[in-house]
Order: structure tokens, then sequence, then C-alpha cells
């Protein structure tokens, strides 16, 4: 319940980084000096990202002969507070988690620090003379920095991008794949060219929504490397964000499958244009499939840095690419380029292509949209590489953005010029050209049809189901032939699907190397290992290789495509909805940098995801759904040990507050009635009895709240004792806060936490507490503050309940003699060693007694955490209270534990009356719908007791007697008494029947009850003439020789049971 802490003085422990004044009214003189005395240090604080080096240690010395150290120009400098020496200005190094490269941690001075300076008597004199002590020494300081900076110059720095070259670059790249140069001219023949620039749009609608989520979440504060699973996983937490970046990984693996298939279908092109198959089509994709990312994963091994300088070579050729594709549509068509469909620019050509084309089925634009979408997927091949870019808050906004911008006007342009310049429907055969003279022509016009005949060309044949190889509807090569210079299109294809695939090799083992350092998932911590300067995940990259040739293996684009667009729509509706969810809760460490975003455009673009999902392909869309719900119940289940203040820890916030404030306003009714328990445990882990029982009764049910008193001492534990402590809780899955009080005794420290404990309606309506069984020995003002916390939770209209178990719940000796080496003797040194390693691994949460900043290494095992079997719960319901008995052991058979015992009600009664009152009682249980096994009536309760157990009563309250000098002096009124818990023989006559009677109970209870698993008897309600003594000397008489634990239990004489509907 409650506990005494004793405190003795702590060292401050000050270690300023450099000299200050102690004079108040004078500045304090700082020198910083760079290692030549050339250049002074500015002040200031100088980011991570400008620190290349590590600053060398200057030594200033003052007149005082005084020893100042620097680090450089970084200025690595107290600076104090105008309002005290110890205190400090704002610095960035007191916001980082992580240290500068060789510097320590900087720490801000706790509130302790700055109360103790000179509450202790210190002067201001004294405390810069121990901040100097404080200080390390001087030639330990300089060998480590200049190790530290040895270090830094033999190891070359990681590289870092920055926007262009990082994420701009690299996202165009990504967007300008396949789709472009193999499928964008079939989607304008099909579609049409308004429908294509809707499909292009919508896509644009989706990438450019799902851009500004990004921007937003990646300003948000730093971003490490994980890409979108790690703004997912840290803005909407790991439940959601740990299935997403499963299957984002997954994608981007399939996703460069993807762009070496459309690689490979290139290059088996040209190999059957030259005769030179190597075995079949599908198989020939295949096989150049399997070399090309066997070779690009080589170049991924290589590092970062070549495969930057790979992309930079890519885009320089697709820029020369596409100058070659504009020219050529402005360049006179030759005779074989027309016989293939292309005629440069022509008005007929352009209003027939505007519409889709009349020979499609129902359903096509989908069909057409889900092939397409794999071209904008791109859009995070930037942010994917967060680690490696200088600045990801500035160059992921920015380099996405832009790159969206200029890939949507190149696709827009493309697709208008090839609908403007070429039919659907050639032959490719030169035969096919008319002979336009003035005697044929009529006759000619009549047998030709098609777009064709007026630009001397019959193409007939294509429209009557002859299968014709060339036409923006048949020839995967338009782009090519419409070029000024063919084999450079070939080149920018080259550039355009290996870049992709490229970029998607790289960013899944980066996003994947990402989720297996964050544990959520088991068996893939293997892949969480880097190596080299940029931490490359080679384990990583070899499973995505992996997974990529077996995607290969399909050696269809078209088959591959819909899996991907399903993956990443579901990605980015979860990118969406991380934004809108961390907008809509309010959160105040919601304060994104990039404001060019709204909630609702952000919600917009997560259902608009969702929907294309299911329109494109429901089935792929219903496994991926499926899949996400799979490994978001494991998440959910294995409750990972991680906080990243995630935008769902908002909202739970906000939902509490919002239904505590709405809960306040309903009017309580007895049908909602829960015991809501106030358990005086003092630290939980002395007591596990009392908690595994009240929270075996109140978990997923009711409130519980564990009370801790803190007496003799005027200062509360420290924050991480009471975080250690509900770890202890959570860890024995007991659902209870635990709240810390002050307190001179028991009585006040109680009484206050009656007071001040709860919130609204969720406030404790029933003190549980253990039983005093030291209180003959203990003080008497202890007894009396014991009885008197009863009487005060009484007078607080709360219901009691005291536990009590034959050895006691207090198991503060069974945990020292645990850490007693002494009492080891019997363990082998395997055992041993196994422990010890325990103990240190676990140190910060283990609880030593008179340590207050501890919880115990393991879990102690108590009877409430066993299965009870088929005993039964015995109910002594002496008293009417309102229910409450009746309550609690109804409650308990709920529970598995406790699930196959039957509950016995036991009631006073009279002999001649006994068919009756049973009868009455069980009409009574039967109306409150209780599953009561049976009822029994007592009607031998007013039978004396037995001598001996008489005898044992008095002995216990021998010690208490007023002596007959001590009754003379006694005060007619108790209260003004020197010794109100002492008892007089007058009030031993006044009391003596009542005592007779529990004495009498409890050789009912004994005889009754010998083999139950828990006994419940209604608790006596103290009276304001009995003496504490006397009242403790009733409670342990009423449940002393019980070898089942024992509850007392008193509700507040209001109904909280009815058999009434409303």
């Amino acid at each position: 319940m409650g506990h005494k802490l004793s405190r003795g003085r702590e060292n401050v422990d000050i270690v300023p980084q450099g000299r200050f004044s102690i004079s108040e009214e004078a500045p304090p003189r700082y020198i910083a000096r760079e290692e030549n005395d050339d250049a002074s240090a500015s002040p200031g604080v100088h980011h991570v990202s400008d620190i290349t080096e590590v600053p060398q240690i200057v030594v200033t010395m003052e007149a005082g002969g005084d020893s100042t150290v620097r680090q450089g120009s970084t200025q690595d400098v107290r600076r104090p507070s105008l309002y005290s020496t110890l205190d400090e200005v704002p610095q960035l190094d007191f916001y980082t988690n992580t240290t500068f490269l060789g510097r320590q941690r900087r720490n801000r001075p706790t509130l302790e620090t700055l109360r103790r300076a000179f509450d202790d008597g210190d002067t201001a004199s004294n405390a810069g003379s121990a901040a100097t002590e404080a200080l390390p020494d001087l030639s330990d300081v300089q060998g480590h920095v200049e190790g530290a900076a040895t270090k830094a110059k033999a190891a070359k720095p990681p590289v870092r991008f920055g926007w262009v070259t990082g994420v701009m670059i690299r996202c165009m790249l990504n967007i300008w794949g396949v789709v472009l140069f193999l499928r964008l001219s079939w989607i304008t023949a099909k579609a049409g060219i308004i429908l294509t620039w809707v499909i292009i749009l919508l896509s644009v609608v989706i990438t450019t929504v799902t851009a500004l989520s990004v921007s937003a979440i990646s300003t948000n504060g730093r971003v490490k490397s994980g890409g979108a699973y790690f703004m997912i996983s840290r803005t909407l937490g790991p439940e959601i964000g740990g299935p997403i970046g499963m299957v984002f990984s997954f994608a981007n693996a399939i996703a460069c499958a993807f762009h070496s298939v459309g690689f490979a279908e290139t290059v088996g092109t040209l190999l059957k244009e030259n005769d030179a198959i190597m075995v079949d089509d599908v198989n020939d994709v295949r096989i150049i499939g399997v070399i090309t990312v066997t070779l690009l994963l080589l170049i991924s091994l290589a590092g970062m840095e070549w495969e930057a300088k790979t992309q930079v070579l890519f885009f320089l050729m697709l820029m020369v690419t596409f100058a070659n594709y504009f020219v050529g549509t402005f360049l006179f068509p030759t005779p074989n380029k027309q016989a293939q469909g292309f005629f440069s620019y022509q008005k007929d050509i352009f209003i027939e292509n505007l519409l889709p084309d009349k020979r499609n089925s129902d359903g096509y634009f989908f069909e057409m949209f889900s092939i397409f979408f794999p071209s904008a997927i791109g859009i995070l091949a930037g942010a994917n590489i967060s680690g490696d870019l200088k600045n990801p808050g500035h160059a992921i906004p920015k380099g996405t953005l832009m790159a969206i911008l200029v890939t949507t006007i190149s696709y827009l342009a493309i697709s208008v010029t090839l609908g403007a310049c070429v039919i659907r429907d050639a032959t490719g055969d030169m035969a096919d050209q008319l002979i336009m003279n003035v005697t044929e022509v009529s006759v000619m016009t009549e047998a030709c049809e098609g777009l064709g005949c007026q630009f001397g060309w019959n193409f007939t044949r294509c429209l009557h189901g002859a299968a014709c190889q060339y036409g923006l509807a048949n020839d995967k090569q338009v782009l090519r032939m419409v070029s000024g210079f063919g084999p450079l299109i070939i080149a920018g294809l080259f550039a355009a699907s290996l870049s992709s695939a490229l970029a998607f090799l790289v960013s899944a083992p980066k996003v994947f190397q990402c989720l297996c350092r964050d544990n959520i998932y088991p068996y893939i911590s293997f892949f969480a290992k880097g190596y080299g300067k940029n931490d490359e995940p080679l384990r990583a990259y070899l499973l995505t290789y992996i997974i990529a040739l077996a995607f290969i293996l399909i050696g269809d684009l078209n088959t591959v495509a819909p899996v991907i667009s399903n993956f990443f729509l579901c990605s980015y509706a979860l990118i969406n909805f991380s934004c809108f969810h961390a907008s809509i809760t309010n959160s105040p460490g919601w304060r994104p940098s990039f404001r060019y975003y709204n909630r609702w455009v952000a919600l917009f673009g997560a259902v608009v995801s969702v929907v294309i999902m299911f329109l494109l392909t429901w089935q792929t869309a219903l496994i991926t759904l499926c899949l996400i719900l799979l490994l978001l119940g494991y998440v959910t289940y294995k409750k990972p040990e991680v906080n990243w203040g995630s935008s769902m820890q908002a909202n739970k916030y906000n939902m509490a507050l919002s239904y505590s404030v709405s809960l306040s306003g309903v009017e309580d009714h007895v049908k909602n009635y829960r015991p809501q328990c106030l358990v005086l445990t003092g630290p939980p882990p002395l007591r596990p009895a009392l908690v595994d029982f009240v929270g075996s009764f109140t978990k997923n049910i009711s409130l519980m709240i564990c009370g801790d008193i803190l007496m003799d001492d005027k200062s509360a534990l420290p924050q991480r004792s009471a975080d250690s402590l509900l770890k202890w809780l959570n860890r024995r899955k007991v659902r209870s806060f635990y709240t810390q009080m002050n307190g001179d005794c028991l009585r006040e420290g109680a009484r206050t936490l009656l007071q001040a404990t709860g919130l609204g309606k969720l406030k404790p309506n029933t003190l549980v507490m253990g039983f005093k069984t030291n209180w003959r020995e203990s003080a008497p003002c202890s007894l009396d503050d014991y009885v008197n916390t009863i009487y005060d939770t009484f007078d607080a209209n709360y219901g009691v309940c005291i536990l009590r178990l034959m050895d006691g719940l207090d198991v503060t000796e069974e945990l020292m003699c645990e850490d007693n080496a002494g009492f080891e003797h019997d363990e082998s040194p395997e055992q041993q060693s196994s422990n010890d390693s325990t103990e240190e691994d676990s140190d910060q949460d283990s609880f030593q007694p008179g340590h207050q900043d501890h919880t115990p290494n393991d879990q102690i095992t108590t009877v409430f955490q066993t299965k009870q079997g088929k005993k039964t719960i015995d109910v002594y319901w002496i008293s009417d209270d309102g229910g409450l008995t009746l309550l609690i052991p109804y409650l308990l058979t709920r529970r598995k534990h406790w699930r196959n015992c039957k509950v016995r009600v036991f009631v006073v009664g009279q002999q001649q009356t006994i068919e009756e009152d049973r009868k009455e009682m069980v009409c009574l249980l039967q109306s409150f719908r209780l599953d009561v096994h049976d009822v029994i009536v007592i009607t031998d309760s007013e039978r004396p007791p037995l001598a001996k157990n008489v005898k044992r009563f008095e002995g216990s309250i021998a010690p208490f007697r007023l002596s007959g000098e001590q009754e003379d002096r006694m005060a007619p009124l108790r209260s003004d008494s020197p010794w109100p818990w002492r008892l007089s023989e007058k009030e031993l006559d006044a009391f003596k029947t009542k005592s007779e009677k529990k004495v009498r109970l409890n050789e009912i209870i004994r005889r009754n009850s010998k083999h139950a698993a828990l006994v419940i008897v209604s608790l006596p309600v103290p009276q304001s003439d009995c003496p504490s003594s006397l009242y403790m000397a009733w409670l342990d008489a009423l449940t002393c020789g019980l070898h089942c634990p024992a509850l007392l239990i008193r509700g507040n004489q209001q109904n909280v049971l009815t058999f009434y509907c409303q």
C-alpha cells in the first residue's frame, strides 16, 4: 500500500563544455579559436550535415591559469542563460537523438540540478568550482577526440545526394519506363487521345496527391532510410507500417522484374528482326531478363556511388532520345515509314485517333489504366533512398513534384504527337501503295477502306481481320519508327527500362532493411545487416534478386503489370491516409514545413486509390487486402515495443478525451455499474497477488488503479520508476493505471488518493487493500491509520475490499532472498550465468527493495494466475450491501481460471424457516440472473463459540487492554484519549456479543469451506465508538485459519444489481 523512501544527497553531475563566468553581473566570456588563429568561431549551432570532420581541440590559457577546452569552430562550448550560470540557452544538441561525430552528447541541466544548486546552501562560486571539477581530464578528452578525428579522416564519408540527382532524376527515370516506349502507343490506339489523356491525368492526380502527402510527412521531422515504409510506420505506427513495408518491398522487387522484362522484350524483338532467336519468343525474354537483372545486381553491389553515376548516364541518354523523337515527327515520312502508318502531322489522323477504337470491347478503359499505371509508380524512387539524401525534407518535396510535372508533360506530348502522326493499322507492305492517276482514282477509292486511302495506301485488309504488324494498335516499336534515328530510341528504351529496374532493385532492399531492423516480424532480422560506408543491405539485395527472377520467368508484361498496380495503389492509399490521419488528430507534433497539402485531398487520394484497386482487378485487390489484414493481425497480436509518436497514439488520446468528456454528462445507472477499484498496492511488484486478484475481475470490464503512497519523503519517485512499474504491469498482462501520492501516513495518502484519483466518470468507487497481518506488532499509530482509512473510505461513499492470504501479500523478503547470492547454491553454473545475463539485460527494469527506480526481473507466480479447477467460491452474504458481495464472484467466474468454479451463497436464517429463507434467496438470485450453484442457510450462528477460540481471540487483544491506572485517566471521548487504540473493560463487555459472533462465524466458515478456492465474507462496518484494535481483532477472527484466499467486502449500501430492464 504505502512504502517509505530515504533519499540521500545526490551529486549534481555538471559537465560544462567550456569556462563560464561566475559573476551574474558580467556576461560569460568565451574564447573559441581555430588552430591557426585565423578566424573565431561564429556563435550559433551548426547543422549535422555541415560538419564534415572532427574539430580539433584548442586549449586556451586565461589570466587565472584556468584551461578551457574548445573543439574548433563548431562552438562546442557551454553558453549559460542570463538567469543562471547553470542554466543554458536553447541549442540543437539538446534535441538530437544521436551524437555528432567526435562530440559528447549534450544534455540540458535537470530541474533538480537547477533547483538544488542553491537550495542546499551552495553559492554561485561553489557551483562554479563544482562545474570546473566536473570537467574531464584534458589529456583524456584530447586523446579521445584526436582518435576520433584520425578515424574520421581514414574512413571516407558516406555518399549523399541532393534533390536533383537523388530525387528528381531518379523519379523521372522510374516514370519514363518501358510503358512509355512499348505500351503508350498501343494505349493511344485503343483508348484514343482523349481517354489516353484521361488515363494519364488520373494517374497524375493520384501520384500528385500522394506526392503532396509524402512531402508533408517527409518534412515533419528528419526522415531516415526506409522510404515509404519509414514514413507510414512513423506516422501510423507499426500496425499499419509493418504490413505496408512488407508489401511495398515486395512490390518494388516485382517492379524490377517488370522493367527487366520490358528490356528483354525489346532485345528479343531485335533478335527476331535479325533472325537470331535463341529458343523462342517467350524463353528468349526469360533468358535475357535473367541476364539483365544479374548485371544490375552487380552494379548495385558496387555501391550507391556507382549506381548514381549509372543513373545520370541513363538520364542523358533519354534526353537525347526524346529530342530525337520530336525531331522525327516533323520530318517528311519516307515510303517505308508510310507503309508502317506514319504520315507526320495530319489533321485527319488526329481527329480519327481522338476517340477510342470501335473494335474495343467493354471494360477496356480500366484494362488500359492497369497497364499504364505502373509507369507512374516511380514517384517514390527518391523517397525510398531517403537515408542517402543530404536533406530529405528539402529534396523529397522539390524533386518529386518537379519530376511529376516534367514527366506528365512528356507523356501528354508523346501521346498527342503519336495520335496526330500515325494511323491505327498498317501492313508495312510497299505493294499496298496506291497509284493515284486520273483514270483509276475513282475505282481504287471505291475498293479502298480506311484512313490510309486518303494518303495513297490501301490498308483495307487490316480492317477485315488480317494480321497487321504495324500502326499504333499493332507495332510496339512505333516510337522507333517515328524518330529521326531509330537506334537512339532503342538506346532510350534500354536506358529507361534499365534505369527503372536498377532503381527498384535498389529501393526494395533499402525499404526491407529498415523493416527488418525494426524487428516487427520474426525470422527476417538476418536481412537487416548493412555493409560498407553506406550501410548497403547486401543480403536484402540477394533476396530482391531472387524475387525478381521468379517474376521474370513469367515473361509477360501485361500479366505482371496489374499485380504491381495493386501493390503500389495500396501503398499510395496508406500514404495518403497517413497524411490525413496525422492532420485530423490535431497533434501538436504534426508540424510539416511543407504547407501545400490538404487533409481532405489526402483522404480523396486514399479513397480513389482503393476504388481503382478493385476496378482494375478485384481478385488481385482482394488478395492484397487479405495479405495486409494478415500481416496487420500479427503485428496487432504481437504488439512490438516501439514508440514512434504515431498519429494512432494521438488519435487514442483524442478518443479517450472525447469519450471521457461525453461520459461525464451521462447519469449513472445501476445496470452499467462496474467495480472501479483503487488498489493500495504500494509498488505493484511487492504485492503481486493483490494486483492479480483485482486484475482478474476488472480486466476489459472496469477501471483499476494501483495506488502507491510515498511516506516520509516529499519528493515523488522519478518518472522512469513509474514507467518501469507500468511496464511490469503490462508484462503481467494486467490492465491497470499506476499513480503515486505523497503522504505522511497511510490515512493521509489514501484520503488524497480517494479525492484526487480518477477523471470524470472514470473514478474509483471501491477501495481494495491488503489485510494488515502484522497488526499486533505494528506501531499503535499505524494500526489506527489502517482502521481510519476504512472509516474515511466509507465516509467517501466507497466500497471496501480487504484481501487476506495465509502467507501474506508482501513479497519483499522473497525478492530480497532471490537477489541474495547466499541462497543460490543449488543452481548450476549454466543457470547462474543465464540468470546473470538476464539481470544484466533488464537492469533498468529491476526492482530492489530500498531502491526506487527499478522493477523486478522476473514475475512471481501467485495463486490467482493458476486454474482453480472445480473448487467452489463460497460467499457468506451476512449483510446486504447493495449486491457488491455477489457481483465480484460473478465477474470472477467469467475468467478462464475461475470458469469451472461453482458459487455457493451462505445466508443467515432460522431453523424454523429454513426452507422459506432458502427459496426467498434462490428467487432473489434468479431475479439477478446470477449463476449460483447452491444456497445454504446457516441456522447455528447463534450458538456460542468454542472456548479455545474465544481464548485465542482474547489473547489477540490482550496487548491492547488498558491497565487500571490508564482506565482512570481515560477521557470521556475516545477521540480525546491519549490511547484511542486501547480497550477498556467496559468496552470489552459492551462489544462481547459482537466479538463472539465473529468468532462463531469463523468456525462456520472453516467447517464449510475447507476446500474452497476463495471465501468472500461481508465486511463489518466499523462504528465510531469501536477501538481500532478491537476492529482489527474482528477482521482477524473472521479470516484466521483459512487455507484459501479470503476477501472481506462491503459495498456502499447502494444497489449495484437490479432485475429491472430500465
